[in-house]
């Protein structure tokens, strides 16, 4: 299982980019801000220019070429703004697409995650489970009651508490680890009995047959004269 996203550089850039596309954003409404108060500003401007109504002809002249720069100065205010929200339409769809593909990122990385976390669940709920199983079988194996069992099934079943858990867990490795000094002690025991030399029983039961055999012919054979003479002479002596 693989526990590092492989995509995380890529949901920090699609990260990054919706940060800029949403200071983009940011930036564009303000221009629109200032466009319409562009607009206002040339509108009161406009409002106080009055058209003249008495004076000489090149007075009224310049008075009304200045209202008409004053229109064409609004009239530039409004398409400011105008541009201005445009573009803000557009900044914003920016956006749009940028958190669209930062999420689509961000789901998988979410989906990732909780993959390892169910993982992670499962791998701690079979040792538990393997534990648990491994000392009742070796306690049935010695003979040995488990009085804590259904407390033990309780807990591998998800109904205990956190503490109950680890020690169930404790509990269980000291099981286990008893069981494999015994298993060792077994296995040095029958090593060493191996090692040492075997009696075979048929063997000595011959020899002592043998042997008796042998007794019994010495005492059934007669005594030679020679030998006798010899015992008489003796005791003469």
């Amino acid at each position: 299982m693989n526990r590092f996203f492989r995509l995380g550089p890529v949901l920090r850039a699609r990260k990054a980019q919706e940060d800029a596309a949403r200071g983009a954003v940011i930036q564009s409404r303000q221009e629109i801000r200032e466009a319409q108060a562009l607009v206002k500003r040339r509108q009161l401007d406009l409002a106080g220019a009055d058209a003249p109504t008495e004076g000489t002809a090149r007075a009224m002249v310049a008075s009304m070429v200045a209202r008409q720069s004053l229109a064409a100065t609004l009239s530039g205010a409004h398409q400011m703004v105008t541009d201005a929200e445009e573009r803000t339409r557009e900044k914003v769809a920016e956006l749009a697409d940028a958190a669209k593909r930062r999420r689509a990122v961000e789901m998988m990385a979410e989906r990732h995650a909780e993959t390892v976390r169910h993982h992670d669940l499962t791998t701690e709920q079979n040792n538990i489970d393997e534990i648990a199983v491994t000392s009742k079988a070796r306690n049935a194996a010695r003979g040995v009651d488990a009085t804590s069992e259904e407390r033990a099934s309780t807990l591998r079943h998800g109904a205990g508490s956190v503490a109950d858990r680890r020690s169930l867990i404790e509990l269980s490795a000291a099981g286990v680890a008893a069981a494999e000094r015994e298993d060792i002690a077994r296995e040095t025991a029958n090593g060493v009995a191996a090692q040492r030399g075997m009696i075979d029983l048929a063997d000595a039961r011959e020899a002592i047959d043998a042997a008796r055999e042998r007794l019994s012919l010495v005492a059934k054979r007669p005594a030679d004269p020679a030998e006798v003479d010899d015992e008489g002479n003796s005791d003469q002596d």
